[in-house]
């Protein structure tokens, strides 16, 4: 017996058909109640794809409304010092799509934005988001196509806001250490590693 749903047909027919309340909410804009959780939001997670390549799903973070609403239909994204892959930004130049998931610490509301994507390297817009006397490196600019508030059961579920249930950082090795052990790196002592990452926290956040 197959026991693996492989198409659309096999889901619906699995799974109950969504409340009318599901798909009325989505907007195709900005709203006031949308803006509100962007300008609120220190970090939204966004996920791309494209053709023969892996998907990915990235976070991006800031100060809270670090994402600006230039208006109900575009959204401006800073691209700030990261790891240089540009997994996501080379995802958006060759099929620019891009969805977005807005977090807010101590809501269970989420905010997820669909659209359309393009970098832009305008200094009027880089200029915008100056931090530390720095621009950031481009900024992703989201044509907005779907806006909705998304079901808040798995932050319920996950409980994450709970400081009770925030783990002790004893309970996994080092960032250090496990970059030594997945790149064998067996000459490195952790704690090197550890003080090098924290200094470029320190030195190229912005």
């Amino acid at each position: 017996m197959n026991y693996v749903l492989s198409n659309e047909k096999d889901l619906r027919e699995h799974y109950l058909a969504p409340s009318d309340g599901a798909l009325v909410k989505q907007l195709n804009h900005i709203d006031p109640h949308c803006g509100s959780l962007i300008e609120l939001s220190p970090l939204v997670c966004i996920g791309t794809a494209r053709e023969g390549a892996m998907p990915d799903v990235s976070p991006r973070g800031g100060e809270p409304g670090f994402v600006k609403i230039a208006d109900p239909q575009t959204l401006y994204l800073p691209d700030w010092p990261g790891n240089n892959r540009l997994d996501t930004m080379t995802n958006v130049v060759a099929a620019g799509r891009v969805g977005l998931l807005f977090f807010v610490p101590g809501f269970n509301d989420m905010l997820r934005v669909n659209g359309r994507a393009e970098i832009s390297v305008d200094p009027e817009i880089l200029g915008q988001f100056e931090m530390r006397s720095r621009n950031p490196k481009s900024v992703m600019v989201i044509h907005v196509e779907e806006a909705y508030l998304h079901c808040t059961k798995a932050l319920v579920r996950s409980d994450l806001w709970n400081s009770e249930k925030h783990l002790d950082r004893a309970a996994l090795p080092s960032a250090g250490a496990m970059y030594r052990d997945q790149m064998a790196l067996e000459d490195i002592p952790a704690k090197m590693i550890d003080d090098a990452l924290e200094q470029n926290e320190k030195d190229d956040l912005y």
